[in-house]
């Protein structure tokens, strides 16, 4: 069942944390509040920005593992307004996520955006689909002209997600990114000293 984050991640023993150090009455009003598992129109745009997420499982050991995801800007993909995927590439074939997907079917995703300051937390149950039994589905996570071997499909059905805070985000940026903002302030100060020169 779909539902608001808190009752994910609030267990008992966050409870008594929050009420030890004051901030359990607040985030009670939280978890009175609706659920939160359908992708809006921002969340979607989020999404199909980002060209990496980090992915949290669990396996049977009870560890957590966290593993970066990087691929082209978008392959991330939103299925529907409930539901994301990707093309897992070939990495260094240790399967510790896959292993652990395979076990609970339980992951949790991270998505940040660092010149904006703004991050996603992802609730969501994992299934794991290999390359060849989803012919439909392949074809909708493949990106054109990217040299990687597709090994398997990664599905995941969103539970809950949460907006984190802003707070302590240092801006990072990529080549790219530095790339089009000099593009940007270069046509600015043409604009500005040379108006004669711009259409």
């Amino acid at each position: 069942m779909n539902q608001n984050f808190t009752k994910l991640a609030f267990t008992d023993s966050v409870r008594k944390v929050q009420e030890q150090y004051g901030s359990r009455q607040s985030y009670a009003r939280m978890e009175a509040s609706g659920d939160q598992y359908v992708l809006a129109n921002r969340e979607i745009s989020f999404i199909k920005s980002r060209d990496s997420f980090y992915m949290a499982t669990v396996g049977e050991n009870g560890w957590p593992y966290m593993q970066f995801r990087g691929g082209p800007k978008g392959f991330l993909k939103v299925i529907d307004s409930t539901t994301l995927a990707y093309a897992d590439f070939q990495g260094n074939m240790q399967y510790i996520s896959v292993g652990n997907m395979n076990a609970s079917r339980k992951a949790s995703l991270f998505l940040i955006d660092y010149p904006s300051q703004r991050r996603l937390k992802i609730w969501a149950e994992s299934e794991v689909i290999e390359a060849g039994q989803d012919a439909e589905l392949l074809q909708k996570l493949k990106t054109p002209g990217y040299k990687a071997r597709v090994e398997r499909l990664i599905l995941f059905r969103i539970q809950a997600y949460d907006w984190n805070c802003r707070q302590h985000i240092t801006p990072r940026y990529t080549t790219d990114g530095i790339a089009e903002g000099i593009a940007r302030s270069n046509s600015d100060i043409v604009k500005s000293c040379c108006p004669d020169e711009v259409e």
